[in-house]
């Protein structure tokens, strides 16, 4: 991203650090995805039957039919699609999916289940659609968003997330080698236009992390695709760092003062609708805090910039395969700038762990208004080796 404000976070002395340690590698959001898992991409099928059920949920929604098989039995599918949060943002609705309705589908089988499908196109009711297709993408307009609140705050209110992102093929069409891009760039990178590495080269570095001897042990012993190891399969949260692009989620900010007369920033982070309050103005964080996820976030203003400090961690995951401690500190820096004639919302991040992390985890991620509102999604995982 080239967003015109400087890093602040120690990113020469972490860069240092990471050339003399050995380093995993956490992924960013805009070039990651959750892969194919156990559904074989490799095998092209088709299925059709009547509607019985659209699951508009996260981290996958799920079209349920009835087919008739060659042999004439009534087989029940259910066959995957996108996040109801991407679904949503790409402009498609409820609507569109009627129960009783003439589903057709291209797509692939899953390995061990075979009412398990995973889809690529589909027509219903004679309507032909891309699993990725986009029916919307309006910019939001800013040009009557007050810059600053009543009180002199920067205004951070409103629904961000990061830039849609769609399932993209390589240039040599396979399909095996595709890859979550941003929309912007999906259609050149095809096309060979572009590379990754040129995509790369616009967006936040890549977050490092370097495992204490603790730390490595734990992640040699994570099994990233279990839903015990792993929270993502479980509907339960990762981290603050995590879950605020995993998988594309739009962010809701809500800055007010309370009842009580405190300032206070309540966060729902989209993904699975966790909560988090970060306490504007507080100087010391409680003697006594009680371990959770979101910990407690105390927030002060650096000029324009909003610095949020959270201890009181429960022990938990930071990012797949790396584990995190009760000693786990974060550092965050938001701030408001303009990209591409955007607005634009800025998060700094740094990590620290004595028990799991040799040096920060630091990078910088960027947002966006979201064209779409923000709305709570159901989380109900269906993949079939997800199941518990």
């Amino acid at each position: 991203m080239r967003l015109s404000l400087p890093c602040t976070l120690p990113c020469k002395p972490l860069r240092s650090a990471i050339a003399a340690l050995t380093f995993a590698a956490l992924a960013t959001p805009a070039l990651a995805h959750h892969g194919f898992g156990l559904y074989q991409i490799t095998i092209n099928k088709s299925w059709s039957g009547t509607l019985t059920r659209m699951n508009l949920v996260n981290p996958h929604s799920y079209m349920e039919l009835d087919v008739v098989d060659d042999s004439g039995k009534t087989l029940h599918m259910r066959c995957e699609m996108r996040a109801a949060t991407l679904i949503k943002r790409s402009g498609w609705t409820a609507d569109m999916f009627k129960v009783g309705a003439r589903v057709e589908i291209d797509g692939h089988p899953h390995r061990d289940d075979p009412t398990a499908c995973y889809v690529e196109t589909f027509k219903i009711d004679g309507k032909a659609m891309g699993r990725n297709d986009q029916l919307s993408a309006t910019d939001v307009d800013t040009s009557e968003r007050p810059t600053h609140l009543a009180d002199g705050q920067i205004n951070l209110n409103g629904d961000w997330a990061v830039e849609q992102a769609v399932l993209t093929l390589p240039p040599d069409g396979d399909r095996t080698k595709a890859i979550m891009l941003p929309r912007s760039v999906s259609a050149d990178y095809s096309a060979g236009k572009i590379t990754l590495a040129d995509i790369r080269a616009t967006e936040p570095p890549r977050a490092r992390v370097v495992y204490t001897d603790a730390g490595k042990a734990a992640a040699d012993a994570f099994n990233s695709r279990s839903p015990i190891d792993n929270p993502w399969y479980a509907c339960k949260p990762t981290s603050l760092i995590r879950d605020w692009t995993a998988d594309w989620p739009i962010n809701q900010f809500q800055q007010y003062t309370t009842d009580a007369g405190e300032n206070v920033i309540d966060i729902t982070y989209g993904l699975y609708n966790f909560h988090r309050r970060i306490h504007i103005g507080m100087k010391e964080h409680p003697a006594t805090i009680e371990p959770s996820y979101a910990g407690h976030s105390i927030g002060n203003w650096d000029g324009d910039t909003l610095v949020v400090d959270t201890i009181g961690f429960a022990p938990g995951v930071l990012s797949p395969p790396t584990r995190s401690s009760d000693q786990m500190h974060i550092v965050e820096r938001f701030s408001i700038g303009s990209e591409n004639s955007k607005l634009a919302l800025k998060r700094e991040y740094s990590v620290t762990d004595p028990v799991y992390l040799a040096a920060p985890y630091a990078s910088y991620d960027v947002m966006y208004l979201s064209e779409t509102p923000f709305e709570e999604q159901i989380c109900k995982e269906l993949t079939p080796e997800f199941q518990q």
